[in-house]
């Protein structure tokens, strides 16, 4: 882009600039989108973190297991 013979890259430099910080927010922010719907986590689920976090034992575990029906 030419502007009385002088290469003129200001404008072009600074909506590039803009271009990539946008696309870099939008595609490589590890950060959730709000409003986007998230799976819940299942009874099954909440169960294997509370066994591997010591919260329960192995057995209040199984019999947990049979009544979620798994």
């Amino acid at each position: 882009m030419e502007y009385n013979g002088y290469l003129y890259w200001g404008m072009d430099l600074i909506w590039w600039f803009i271009w990539v910080v946008l696309f870099f927010w939008i595609f490589a922010t590890p950060y959730p989108i709000p409003g986007e719907r998230r799976k819940r986590d299942s009874a099954l689920d909440i169960l294997n973190k509370q066994l591997a976090s010591g919260k329960i034992k192995l057995e209040e575990y199984e019999q947990k297991k049979k009544l979620i029906g798994n």
